[in-house]
């Protein structure tokens, strides 16, 4: 059985994926799992275990050259390795996680029977369910990785399509299917272990989308606090285009204890798992932090954190919930009110997080057990 995974971007929507990609890797051993990505969100995904075949597009270009001769041929050489050689190398699943008429299309090239994705409302642009013959009712759910994960189980069930009128039954509970499983070389390891302080947190100014944006200078008073208060120093993580951020904040330092760290997402998943603390907004590294199990404190203004946010319930995510915040998901606006959060309110969460962090290891370390652990933290 061959099964196609379609999530072209960004890196924190292909991040949200993987669990569902473990899920089938973990009930279907002898499936071969492929997936498709865009170029610039798909070194995440290189070497992991849950899949056999990275397919790399890049559909910029596509969109830039639509009738050039390079660009036809390029369609044509997707097609060919999405279908496969022979008849043994058929797609027999296509399933769709992004809700786009471009990944729909890319489901449709590859010759697979059943086609799957969310139901209407669900999709970012509706006309994308043509391309599709199923369709999973995701709406009853709140987290994306819980909405991913009904897709996936959708495709090991077999029988008639839902039509998005009958979701699939879920394992329970859901957050025991949150695997990623994302490969980091010894290199990127000795990178991580060159860069960090014996005690440090992640602080990641940037946003993706201007409405994402806290600033510069708030960044810094709180690079500040970590060290006056808790000893802690901060590296400065930052993607591309956003170095000249990062150095601001790194200038706006006072104690000096903020550095500027470049990383490749490798390198950086490797700092995740041994900070204490992440803090910063709604984009792929939080959620490259929050698959790694690092701490969070998540500031969050046009995207709901309920939807997007941490899924670790020790973890805290702070937002002004303003009268135009529900369903926004804007990425540009003429007003910033929902991300005026004060430092103060992130240091306060800061402090709580590090202390829930703290009693968890605790906690864990006597004879209490997960359960009674996390009821006696939810009381912090």
């Amino acid at each position: 059985m061959r099964i196609l995974i379609v999530k072209l971007s960004s890196i924190g929507d292909v991040v949200h994926t993987l669990p569902a990609a473990a899920l089938l890797r973990r009930s279907l051993p002898g499936a071969r799992l492929s997936w498709v990505v865009e170029r610039r969100a798909g070194a995440i995904l290189q070497g992991s275990p849950a899949i056999d075949d990275l397919i790399e597009i890049d559909t910029r270009a596509v969109r830039r050259r639509p009738a050039s001769r390079s660009t036809l041929e390029e369609v044509r050489d997707y097609a060919a390795r999405l279908r496969g050689a022979s008849e043994r190398e058929r797609i027999d699943v296509a399933i769709d996680f992004q809700g786009l008429i471009k990944s729909g299309l890319v489901t449709r090239m590859s010759g697979a029977i059943r086609r799957i994705g969310f139901e209407t409302r669900e999709m970012r642009e509706p006309p994308g369910r043509l391309f599709l013959t199923e369709q999973i009712a995701t709406s009853h759910l709140t987290h994306v990785i819980d909405k991913n994960i009904a897709l996936a189980s959708a495709a090991l069930a077999a029988g008639t399509p839902s039509g998005g009128d009958c979701p699939p039954p879920l394992p329970d509970p859901l957050s025991t299917l949150y695997e990623f499983p994302i490969e980091v070389s010894p290199d990127d390891e000795l990178h991580a272990r060159g860069a960090m302080a014996e005690r440090f947190a992640i602080v990641n100014p940037g946003g993706g989308w201007p409405t994402k944006l806290w600033p510069a200078e708030r960044f810094a008073q709180v690079a500040d606090g970590l060290w006056v208060e808790h000893g802690i120093s901060s590296l400065i993580t930052y993607g591309p285009g956003e170095e000249g951020l990062a150095r601001r904040v790194q200038k706006a330092s006072e104690t000096g204890a903020a550095r500027a760290v470049d990383s490749t997402i490798k390198q950086f998943v490797a700092l995740a798992r041994r900070a204490e603390l992440f803090v910063g907004g709604d984009t792929g590294p939080l959620h490259i932090a929050a698959a790694c199990g690092t701490p969070i404190v998540g500031l969050y203004g046009p995207t709901a954190p309920e939807r997007n946010g941490p899924f670790d319930p020790l973890d805290i995510t702070l937002g002004r919930d303003i009268w135009c915040r529900p369903g926004c998901h804007r990425r540009s606006c003429w007003h910033w009110e929902c991300m005026d959060i004060p430092v103060s309110d992130v240091l306060n969460a800061i402090t709580l997080r590090l202390a829930r962090r703290s009693a968890r290891a605790g906690l864990d370390s006597s004879s209490g057990g997960p359960g009674e652990t996390l009821n006696r933290l939810k009381n912090l």
